[in-house]
């Protein structure tokens, strides 16, 4: 499960640097209008990888806390 966990945190991290690369490509051909609005996605796909690393950082300690709870 841990290796499932880095790889959609580096997931995230790649599609939220990716993404907004992509909209300001169609933003500079297509126009702000019609793709502005997109950068709403991009904002949604960082906010995904910080929640994501916090709950893994979270569920770690958790995890050393029932260990140390246990012995």
């Amino acid at each position: 499960m841990n290796k499932y966990n880095q790889l959609m945190l580096k997931f995230w991290l790649v599609v939220s640097i990716i993404l907004p690369l992509v909209i300001t490509y169609f933003v500079i051909t297509d126009g702000l209008k019609k793709w502005g609005q997109y950068y709403v996605l991009a904002i949604f796909t960082f906010l995904m990888y910080i929640v994501r690393r916090w709950m893994m950082k979270r569920m770690q300690k958790h995890l050393e806390f029932l260990d140390d709870q246990s012995k």
